[in-house]
């Protein structure tokens, strides 16, 4: 597959991320498109650190955190699981910015309807490889996609507060004034 990518970034982008994630997965490949597609709008250079909410935890969050280092504990990623194809990213904020500007793309099912074999593969109609997908999404490249731009709140960092679960006595990081620790109040509410 990789051999059909004539653009040498796109090529480059795929042979850094096979590794990662694996294989070349068609939700890998939309999180590079929609990578590119933040980088182009958003002015994003090479040295700017960006962050990035996306929509599911299938495949497309892998681009963004081996091709701009966004991972869940650097809080560069993270995932709201809504079992979308859909991105948000923006750029650091400034310090003292409230709220910065960002995009969110979406794989858009209006859009992937002019491309009959990837749409099949997108709504699960029927079986596609993922050679078959990603050869489609090529010849779209970013037709296939829609997108808006968004405020995106900056959240203000709060001082961390960690004390000891009454319960299992293993520290933790409160988020209030409670005093059982996440998996102890779990277990509380199941008996």
């Amino acid at each position: 597959m990789n051999n059909e990518i004539n653009d040498p970034k796109l090529k480059a982008q795929t042979e850094k991320l096979i590794p990662f994630h694996g294989y070349l997965s068609t939700g890998a490949f939309i999180g590079i498109q929609m990578l590119n597609i933040a980088t182009r709008l958003l002015d994003i250079k090479d040295d700017e650190r960006i962050f990035v909410t996306c929509e599911t935890s299938n495949c497309l969050p892998d681009p963004f955190q081996i091709l701009r280092g966004c991972t869940i504990g650097n809080k560069g990623l993270k995932i709201l699981d809504h079992g979308k194809m859909a991105a948000t990213i923006n750029k650091m904020a400034q310090p003292g910015q409230k709220h910065v500007k960002g995009v969110r793309i979406v794989l858009d099912p209006e859009r992937t309807a002019s491309y009959p074999l990837f749409h099949s593969w997108y709504m699960n109609t029927a079986k596609v490889s993922h050679e078959d997908a990603i050869a489609e999404l090529l010849k779209a490249d970013e037709n296939v996609y829609s997108w808006y731009f968004v405020d995106v709140p900056v959240p203000a960092r709060k001082k961390k507060k960690v004390t000891i679960c009454r319960v299992c006595g293993e520290s933790f990081v409160q988020e209030a004034d409670e005093t059982l620790c996440k998996w102890c109040a779990e277990s509380y509410k199941s008996k």
